[in-house]
């Protein structure tokens, strides 16, 4: 049951980011002047879907654990807070149509990463690693947004 809620958690929050996604798409993004290197649309959902279980084991493989109370709560707060602002990157990207303020903010969703991985890490290298591919994804989401942002 803990492996479900966990994945269930983070695959809610993207979905329901995704709904401000799609409606900014369909709007402004999609007259926005892009880089050379902007993926085609259809990539983002498989690949957000496929973080977001990664983030949901990791989360699972933390929370099961017999780590140090102290450390597994950080951790998961950790987790929770780069969740949140996962979450609201959506929102001031695609809804409020502000990606200078989104650029801001995937930086601090960046650091947040960072920081879930290397609490992770001292509970389970394993989960520190499925967050990898995560950092990854949002590192190249950060160059994308900054070139949106300078192009319009």
């Amino acid at each position: 049951m803990k492996l479900f809620i966990a994945i269930l958690i983070p695959l809610l929050v993207g979905g329901t980011a995704g709904f401000f996604t799609a409606s900014g798409v369909d709007g402004w993004y999609a007259v926005a002047n892009k880089p050379w290197f902007n993926p085609p649309n259809w990539i983002f959902a498989p690949v957000w879907t496929t973080l977001y279980i990664m983030m949901g084991i990791a989360l699972f493989l933390v929370w099961k654990s017999d780590a140090d109370k102290t450390v597994k709560q950080t951790a998961i707060i950790l987790f929770a807070v780069q969740l949140t602002i996962n979450f609201f990157w959506s929102l001031i990207f695609f809804k409020m149509q502000q990606p200078g303020w989104a650029f801001a903010e995937i930086i601090a969703m960046w650091l947040m990463i960072l920081l879930t991985i290397i609490w992770f890490g001292k509970i389970s290298s394993t989960a520190a690693w499925l967050l990898v591919p995560y950092i990854c994804w949002v590192s190249f989401a950060s160059v994308l947004n900054y070139a949106i942002w300078k192009l319009n």
